[in-house]
């Protein structure tokens, strides 16, 4: 287990807010957010930069996604890499109650995600941030990605919400997930993993991070 996108294989895509692409197999990078880890305002400057980026391209639409549907493959590519980007700074800027920065609910989060490992996962890098998790893992059936997210997400949030005795929404509904295409880009995002906590300029004892000996 443990390969990397096949073009010319078979494909799965679970349509929601976001596409989600699945192969069997396939080593996947996944990034779960807070609730309150993103501005509103934020999120509404991306909205609109997003329809500037596709009126750009000749498409005239109101809504980004649709838009993004009609992009050439290659140009679609840059658009995710370029908003993706932007995401991944806002997050370390530590926006929101950051309640994952507390290590008894990051300990929470990093036993949740090595529960099921070897039975319906093999888990291989991750780190839990102040309000965010990226990881590294190759599900046993890829069309149950989004639904082994949620598991995740709901068991967390029940246990970590108890913890402090609070109650709310915890997670962003959707995460993200991407299919690792090549070895030099399963390299750079284990690097981007291990090196998160250095670029949001976090402390020892503010992040958890647990690297595998899986090779991703």
């Amino acid at each position: 287990m443990g390969t990397f996108f096949d073009p010319k294989a078979e494909v799965h895509c679970d349509q929601h807010s976001l596409p989600h692409w699945m192969q069997d197999g396939v080593i996947t990078y996944v990034t779960m957010r807070l609730a309150d880890s993103l501005p509103k305002a934020t999120l509404e400057r991306w909205d609109i930069e997003r329809l500037e980026y596709l009126r750009n391209q000749g498409i005239e639409c109101r809504d980004w996604k649709q838009g993004r549907d009609q992009l050439p493959s290659d140009i679609r590519a840059a658009f995710d890499k370029c908003f993706g980007r932007k995401r991944e700074m806002e997050l370390d800027l530590g926006h929101g109650s950051c309640r994952l920065r507390d290590q008894k609910s990051a300990k929470i989060v990093h036993d949740s995600l090595l529960h099921f490992d070897e039975d319906r996962y093999w888990m291989g890098d991750f780190i839990v941030m102040p309000n965010h998790i990226h990881l590294l893992v190759v599900l046993r059936q890829s069309t149950e990605l989004r639904k082994q997210c949620y598991s995740w997400m709901h068991y967390t949030a029940t246990q970590i919400n108890r913890l402090h005795n609070a109650s709310g929404v915890f997670w962003q509904e959707e995460p993200f997930d991407h299919l690792v295409r090549s070895e030099g880009q399963l390299n750079h995002l284990r690097d981007y993993i291990a090196q998160n906590p250095v670029k949001a300029k976090l402390r020892e004892g503010e992040y958890l991070y647990r690297r595998s000996s899986r090779g991703y």
